[in-house]
């Protein structure tokens, strides 16, 4: 396929190279294009240690958009897509707020990572590429996250792949509420154990602010759900 453009697919593949520390020679043979090729790809799209496919591909999308129009044609209705250092930026802050929530930062990298790929998936060898950790790592990373019902696991052929549950988002909430739930109940046998004491006090307000804010999120949840399965009925 000399001198036709990189298609995602070849993208891929050039992450999952990356990912197994082959050479760019050795990349580009399995996609029957010149060394060149796959080292401009990499170099302009953050290095090996930076390079991922869907930004990469977003990237060239962009500049393809940026060029000047020949006179008399008109612009397309296809969306450019982010700048590559802003997207990088974003997952970056994505990341850094998943952590903040209590997630480890390591999950919070493949969650951000997944939420950010155009399919919603990514192979344990692109994760550990992108996040620069070991498939250890992240084969913990992805345990907790699928333990908290976050993400689904398939198959790639040999390789195992893992997808972004769409409503993420909402067990992510709903998990933290039962989460709280459950400390409420156990507070609140600690304000019996404590019983008429400024211990007490403390302990049964804390309980009743736990519970009360569980089950604000679990309504909230419910609606969402409600409010989705009508717009699928329409």
């Amino acid at each position: 396929m000399p001198g036709l453009r990189l298609t995602s697919t070849d993208r891929q593949r050039i992450a999952e190279g990356l990912a197994k520390d082959l050479d760019y020679a050795e990349i580009a043979r399995g996609l029957g294009r010149p060394t060149s090729t796959v080292s401009r790809e990499v170099a302009r799209n953050g290095g090996p240690g930076r390079y991922r496919a869907e930004l990469a591909q977003l990237a060239t999308t962009h500049r393809a958009r940026r060029r000047p129009r020949p006179p008399g044609t008109r612009e397309t209705g296809d969306h450019p897509g982010p700048d590559l250092d802003a997207a990088t930026a974003f997952v970056t802050e994505l990341t850094t707020a998943l952590v903040h929530t209590g997630m480890p930062r390591t999950a919070a990298g493949v969650l951000a990572c997944l939420f950010t790929s155009d399919s919603g998936s990514h192979t344990a060898a692109e994760l550990a590429q992108h996040l620069r950790v070991s498939a250890a790592t992240i084969s913990h990373a992805v345990t907790v996250l699928d333990d908290h019902g976050l993400i689904r696991r398939g198959r790639d052929g040999r390789r195992h792949r893992y997808f972004l549950d769409e409503n993420a988002g909402i067990r992510s909430a709903v998990t933290g509420a039962r989460a709280n739930q459950q400390l409420a109940t156990t507070v609140l046998r600690g304000a019996g154990i404590f019983a008429d004491t400024t211990v007490g006090t403390r302990l049964a307000a804390a309980s009743r602010f736990l519970e009360q804010f569980g089950d604000d999120v679990l309504r909230a949840a419910e609606r969402h759900a409600r409010a989705g399965a009508e717009h699928t009925v329409r």
